[in-house]
């Protein structure tokens, strides 16, 4: 598998994570705000660490391909991070959501 193939992966795992993580953290009584702010930071998190673990895996890259290295694989992070915690969240807080 590719180096980039390796890193489009890595992020998509750390959105899944990053995105239970979100869905377990934000309690039902947080208002909107509270709640994006958190599911924010959580990712920012988790992007962080992705970047760390994404630099030691592609270590050997170019100089001209380092950019790609801190940009390949947001979009699925972004997406199964939100995807995620929607789920997770609504799965936790269904009674709570109802009522």
């Amino acid at each position: 598998m590719d180096i980039f193939e390796r890193l489009y992966y890595m992020r998509a795992l750390a959105g899944v994570a990053a995105g239970i993580v979100a869905g377990i953290v934000i309690p039902a009584e947080f208002d909107q705000y509270t709640s994006i702010v958190t599911a924010i930071l959580v990712g920012m998190v988790f992007y962080f660490a992705s970047l760390a673990i994404g630099r030691r895996i592609a270590k050997n890259v170019p100089k001209d391909k380092r950019k790609k290295v801190a940009t390949e694989g947001i979009m699925p992070f972004i997406f199964l991070l939100l995807t995620f915690m929607i789920i997770v969240y609504t799965a936790l807080h269904q009674s709570s959501i109802v009522s």
